[in-house]
């Protein structure tokens, strides 16, 4: 199979008052069909500007993005975006946040609806369908935007540490269902975090980013069984992989 995504030679200056500042130069990677890949970089590295432009939200100075073969030139259906913060609609219920993607493009049906029920049980939020932002906790507003995510089944999904402001349980009980969503469809996923464990724990490959302008500057495969699960946690596989990022990782940033 192809990839699902493509990215060469990726480059994006942003001009300031003190000068230009590169973002992002040289940048290079893919995400194959059914390929699940983490980025990990120090903050301000550009992981957020990347997934941005992946998305068609930012154009970049340079370089070449493709999904399915075909131009990045604004946002797309096939492609879907989990932001670090919500951004959920404060004037709609949780059920109907969770709605917008479909909403923005035609009529509800019944079914839409039964799905983002569906994705409300994944996300536990069981009883909050009515309830609107302000009335739920920040974790809680995330997993809205989480499962918002999901609404459309897109067949490249992009996420911004999604997780980090989940506590401990939700975070590894998302991290399973993220897995299993993903192992039982056909969509790729291009996943940014901070955390290691994170992902190695979902990853087919995680790739490093160097500090600004960010750059890919070590790939690490991660070949352990799946479906994984919390034996995984604590196999000698999974920490003899965190170990050598935590190495690498160090010594990219010392």
């Amino acid at each position: 199979m192809g990839d699902r995504l493509a990215i060469r030679e990726l480059g994006l200056v942003y001009g300031a008052r003190r000068g230009d500042v590169k973002a992002l130069e040289g940048l290079s990677l893919r995400v194959g069909a059914r390929e699940f890949v983490s980025v990990l970089g120090p903050s301000g590295c550009g992981k957020s500007t990347l997934l941005s432009i992946a998305s068609g939200l930012l154009a970049p100075t340079r370089g070449e993005v493709h999904v399915d073969g075909t131009p990045v030139q604004g946002p797309r259906p096939d492609v879907g975006i989990v932001f670090q913060q919500p951004t959920l609609l404060p004037w709609k219920s949780v059920l109907d946040n969770i709605l917008v993607p479909i909403a923005a493009t035609r009529r509800t049906t019944a079914q839409d609806e039964e799905r983002a029920r569906a994705l409300i049980r994944l996300v536990r939020l069981d009883g909050f369908e009515r309830h609107y932002p302000h009335e739920l906790s920040g974790g809680m507003q995330q997993r809205v935007g989480i499962a918002r995510g999901f609404m459309h089944d897109p067949a490249l999904m992009l996420m911004d540490e999604p997780f980090a402001a989940l506590d401990a349980m939700t975070r590894e009980h998302m991290m399973d269902e993220l897995q299993r969503l993903w192992m039982d469809s056909a969509r790729s996923v291009l996943f940014i975090t901070h955390s290691i464990p994170e992902a190695v724990y979902l990853s087919d490959r995680v790739l490093v980013m160097s500090p600004r302008p960010g750059r890919v500057v070590e790939e690490v495969q991660v070949d352990l069984p799946r479906p994984r699960n919390i034996d995984t946690l604590g196999s000698p596989g999974f920490i003899d992989i965190c170990n050598r990022l935590r190495r690498q990782f160090q010594e990219k940033h010392a």
